[in-house]
């Protein structure tokens, strides 16, 4: 059972980057964005900035599973989009889950 749709198109990144409300921490970068689909929508990118196609992957891996872990958390009807940074390769999925928790609870868009 999906908890989420992945977000897939270029269009739907750039209307987060542009309109959405961005929350940082060193280890990831969330962008919240409300969608009309009532539904919850994730997108994770990674940049070259973050280091060689492994590192990429690990720290996409890393995310997701963060993202898995707190998305029965998250109130339906919104994009988010996470943004992997130059730690976030290094650190495992707890630190990731705790970091997004603090900018979700921030965003207000916890149950």
């Amino acid at each position: 059972m999906e908890l989420f749709t992945p977000i897939c198109e270029n269009r739907d990144f750039r209307r987060a980057y542009a309109r959405g409300k961005s929350f940082v921490t060193p280890i990831v970068v969330v962008y919240v964005l409300k969608n009309r689909c009532h539904c919850l929508r994730i997108g994770i990118t990674t940049s070259k900035k973050i280091g060689n196609a492994v590192q990429r992957n690990r720290s996409r891996r890393v995310i997701r599973e963060a993202a898995r872990f707190l998305a029965p958390k998250i109130k339906d009807g919104y994009d988010l989009v996470l943004v992997a940074r130059a730690k976030t390769p290094f650190v495992k999925s707890t630190e990731v889950t705790k970091a997004l928790e603090q900018q979700l609870e921030k965003a207000g868009i916890f149950k």
